[in-house]
């Protein structure tokens, strides 16, 4: 799977370890940044993420910042893109499962690096489950 990754600042550690794991589990992982701790405006990575799923250039994306809510507000504005906010592998599921979330918004100052991974591992292993929410999630978009 061809999964897209960013944030900011405060989701940089968090990012690196996503993607040693995600590589190890047979991902390919694009990497929109930022590159370091430095402060950065988290706009400037989320919407080129948000873009690539939306011309299909990657399957899924993982947004990591603070508190998960500005990256997933920026994701939130592309008309395909349904970010879910998460702090546990049971919300990462469900969001792909009923929601079928295309991304996850993590937020690194409030859980650990190992919930982080179990989110992030459980939410590109999980199957949106269609059904009755396929009709949800369909009314969506505006």
């Amino acid at each position: 799977m061809k999964i897209a990754i960013g944030g900011d600042h405060a989701g940089f550690e968090y990012k690196k370890e996503l993607i040693s794991m995600l590589e190890s589990e047979g991902h390919t992982v694009q990497d929109f940044g930022p590159n370091s701790t430095d402060s950065v405006d988290y706009p400037d990575h989320v919407h080129p993420l948000a873009i690539s799923i939306e011309k299909s250039e990657n399957d899924l994306g993982i947004l990591i910042c603070g508190s998960g809510n500005g990256v997933a507000m920026t994701a939130n504005k592309h008309q395909d893109i349904r970010a879910a906010l998460c702090w546990n592998k049971d919300l990462a599921e469900l969001a792909k499962q009923h929601n079928n979330a295309n991304v996850i918004a993590i937020p690194a100052r409030f859980v650990s690096l190992d919930v982080a991974k179990e989110m992030a591992s459980a939410f590109v292993t999980t199957d949106f489950e269609g059904g009755r929410h396929q009709n949800r999630v369909n009314k969506i978009s505006c």
